[in-house]
């Protein structure tokens, strides 16, 4: 058992974090060896707002993960979300030197870092994942993977996830202080979707709906590939809010009667069905109608479910090359809400399901991780998995703005690069600058003044102009 290759995966969300380690057995599912849950601390809306406390509920998770496995981990890939992630496509091509010689990895490196250098950058931004959509060879389209082609003109389309940089620094300080090194980030409705979406539903075109509890994430598959992604600032956090001031109830109470009673449709509740509930000792129990509390509900879904349905029309799903055949799965702990399907299906149009991430484990796990509120946390294994089955033989593009040296791209750049710019773009600092600067623990916890990060930013862009000299 020691001997296999053990990968732990952390998901901070804004009600709970979930430490869990696994490994792939020999028929290729994934085997749970420990998890851990731990109430969220410090969270609102997946952003850290308290860093002593959110480290401690990562603490938690992680301890009781490995008491569970019975192994220790030092390092594990975390999930990512809130309303900072913003995402973007880009287009951009390099003229290569040689057409007759086979495209390489190196090619598409530098293909690229073309796009990420005529990207424009919010002050603040980083990017979290670059992701090919679609590539060009010489004007013929439709090309998934251009590697061993030949050609001279090599274009590409790339959907491009960014964050701010401060709460991304939050999240890996935590991480690192809670005694585990960062090995990756991933964006938590990709990593869901590698739990409870399945190769033809992403081929056919899919919605991913998330519903956490300060956020809810989406993320658009067609063709196999991500196109669209997207965060509403809202999720069962505030549901429960509404009932706790609709019903005149404290917080626990109100969750408690939304996973109990609640429903997200009140004409499927009956009218004479009533909830006693003790709210405060030695007062007389507090009646509750049922189809009241569904109401309360629904009004709020209705909020949450259309702002996730504008960025579907946002995305174009009406078009005919955009339209998503397999509808909407939802998954998260705000999809397990009873009738939440149907509303969904009323209020949309669109087929929809409840994801389960069971497809991928091993007959032995247990039932309780066939919930969609452990989703994200065994899709960030299935996530690591992958990146590290392909290690070497496929560029990462999440990492590879922080990785390309000038010697592997000098070659293929195109001839308006070779020439500086008088306006040298402005890279923002990336996750393997954050953790070189995590080592400095003094730096990090002193807040950086305005003056500080120009200065900084300076400094990026003197060594990108620093980058195009070097290739003339």
């Amino acid at each position: 058992m020691n001997q296999k290759k053990y990968i732990a995966g952390i998901d901070i969300g804004t009600t709970k974090i979930v430490a869990i380690i696994g490994s792939e057995n020999q028929y290729g599912k994934l085997e749970i060896l420990g998890y851990g849950k731990a109430k969220s601390q410090g969270i609102a809306r997946g952003m850290v707002g308290n860093i002593g406390k959110t480290i401690d509920s990562i603490q938690q998770a992680v301890a009781q993960a490995q008491a569970k496995a019975g192994v220790s981990i030092s390092e594990a890939y975390v999930g990512i979300a809130g309303q900072h992630i913003h995402s973007d496509k880009a287009s951009d091509y390099i003229i290569r030197e040689n057409a007759d010689e086979m495209i390489t990895v190196k090619d598409l490196e530098a293909l690229c870092l073309r796009v990420m250098s005529m990207k424009n950058m919010f002050p603040g931004e980083e990017v979290i994942h670059i992701l090919p959509q679609e590539y060009k060879v010489d004007g013929q389209d439709d090309i998934h993977d251009p590697i061993g082609m030949v050609g001279s003109r090599l274009e590409g389309t790339f959907h491009i996830v960014t964050g701010q940089v401060a709460p991304i620094k939050n999240i890996h300080r935590c991480v690192t202080k809670a005694g585990v090194e960062l090995k990756g980030l991933t964006l938590e409705p990709i990593a869901s979707s590698a739990s409870v979406l399945s190769e033809e539903e992403k081929e056919a075109g899919v919605a991913l709906v998330d519903i956490g509890g300060g956020t809810t994430d989406l993320a658009i598959f067609k063709e196999g590939y991500i196109r669209y992604t997207a965060v509403v600032p809202f999720g069962g956090n505030i549901i429960d809010k509404d009932i706790k001031e609709g019903c005149g109830v404290f917080d626990k109470q109100a969750e408690l009667l939304k996973i109990k009673f609640g429903s997200a449709w009140p004409e499927y509740t009956k009218e004479n069905e009533v909830i006693n509930i003790q709210v405060l000792k030695d007062r007389e129990p507090l009646e509750i109608q049922v189809t009241n509390l569904a109401r309360i509900i629904r009004c709020r879904m209705e909020e949450i479910i259309g702002a996730i349905f504008n960025e579907i029309k946002n995305y174009g799903y009406d078009q005919p090359r955009k339209k998503l055949i397999a509808g909407i799965v939802l998954t998260g702990g705000g999809s397990e809400l009873k009738d939440l399907r149907q509303l969904v299906e009323y209020v949309t149009g669109l087929p929809t399901r409840i994801g389960l991430p069971n497809e991928h484990l091993a007959s032995n796990t247990s039932t309780e991780l066939e919930s969609p509120i452990y989703a994200t946390s065994i899709g960030l294994l299935l996530d690591a998995i992958e990146r590290e089955r392909s290690e070497g033989q496929r560029i990462d593009f999440s990492q590879i703005h922080g990785e390309l040296t000038s010697n592997e791209a000098h070659t293929v750049l195109t001839p308006e690069m070779e020439q500086p710019k008088e306006e040298t773009p402005i890279i923002p600092p990336t996750i393997n600058n954050i953790s070189e600067m995590e080592k400095e623990e003094k730096k990090e916890e002193e807040e950086e003044s305005k003056s500080e990060n120009k200065n900084f930013l300076r400094s990026i862009s003197e060594k990108f102009t620093e980058f195009f000299k070097t290739m003339e």
